[in-house]
């Protein structure tokens, strides 16, 4: 979740200690909200933008990415294939 942080983070050398330094929160609660078990709030997105990241956009930085499920074929009864094949 949030590619588009962390691939800011990794150009500029910012590591989730200082997010947590910066938000005045534990390393754990930082990791957290990128894995997106908890969501950032405004005001901790402004403040990283703001200190951070300031040339980037909020929708930017804060774009959450769904990991892409896996496509799944729809279940099919034993029975209809047999009568499908007959």
């Amino acid at each position: 979740m949030y590619n588009n942080l962390r691939a800011e983070m990794a150009r500029n050398n910012v590591t989730v200690g200082n997010l947590a330094e910066i938000l005045n929160v534990r390393y754990a609660t930082v990791s957290d909200k990128l894995n997106g078990r908890f969501r950032f709030y405004y005001d901790e997105a402004i403040k990283i933008r703001n200190h951070f990241f300031p040339d980037c956009s909020l929708e930017y930085l804060f774009e959450a990415k769904e990991p892409a499920k896996e496509k799944r074929r729809p279940a099919v009864c034993e029975n209809q294939t047999a009568t499908a094949n007959s």
